[in-house]
């Protein structure tokens, strides 16, 4: 099927859903997919080359048209949004469409599929919304919020204000949120060790993030054994 349209039609996306369904792993491979992701959407098990690949070639095309669409019947077509979403470059209408994606969002996997492109230039931007985003009671649009701030850990300026974030969610109760939490406090400690260990001295962080983040830590490659060890005194039993 030729991807790269100028226009996309009811009947071209009609064929595009047939398309994807022809690389399809089949139905035991898309039950897996569907209990590793946690979703109430269809598997369909594409495997992610497949979906890069396609992504890719709608992008050469006019794929405001394509998301407009908005295909929301089963996690390849999410991850193909989300992908398309994130190579927007005006901010505007990249937050307008983000925005809607985050609020039908009801997995991990469809969160963490979104590739966003933070510089100097638009990380005021990015940060500014992220903000809006955490205000959120629905869980998977405060995951995105929160892989926006995993972004801009590279960015050392804002490393004070993301420990405050992470400070406020002490009462988070959903796992998948805990989890994106935890894995932020291991990527601080990678990245900025000394100022996280201050923090850590410190902290507000709820028992399942500060523990999990000790694990991470643990796991990582980029930790040294002495602080692998001297962590294990922030555990909380």
């Amino acid at each position: 099927m030729n991807l790269v349209k100028e226009h996309w039609t009811k009947s071209d996306i009609d064929e595009f859903e047939n398309y994807l369904l022809s690389f399809s792993k089949g139905k035991e491979k898309g039950e897996w997919e569907k209990r590793i992701i946690n979703t109430e959407l269809d598997c369909i098990a594409v495997p992610s080359n497949i979906v890069d690949k396609i992504v890719k070639e709608i992008a050469r095309g006019n794929y405001d048209e394509f998301i407009n669409f908005w295909l929301w019947n089963n996690y390849t077509e999410t991850s193909i949004l989300g992908k398309l979403i994130s190579k927007i470059k005006d901010f505007d209408t990249f937050s307008k469409y983000l925005t809607i994606y985050a609020n039908k969002a009801d997995n991990w996997a469809t969160c963490d599929c979104l590739k966003l492109r933070i510089n100097d230039k638009n990380k005021e931007q990015y940060y500014n919304y992220s903000l809006s985003l955490l205000k959120s009671n629905k869980p998977f649009v405060k995951r995105i919020g929160l892989n926006i701030i995993m972004y801009l850990l590279n960015f050392e300026e804002y490393l004070d204000d993301i420990f405050v974030i992470l400070n406020s969610f002490k009462e988070e109760d959903h796992y998948y949120v805990n989890m994106m939490l935890a894995w932020i406090v291991s990527v601080c400690f990678v990245k900025h060790r000394d100022k996280t260990m201050h923090f850590l001295n410190d902290h507000n962080l709820n028992k399942f993030v500060i523990n999990k983040a000790i694990s991470k830590c643990h796991d990582s490659y980029r930790v040294s054994a002495e602080d692998k060890e001297m962590l294990k005194s922030f555990r909380i039993k």
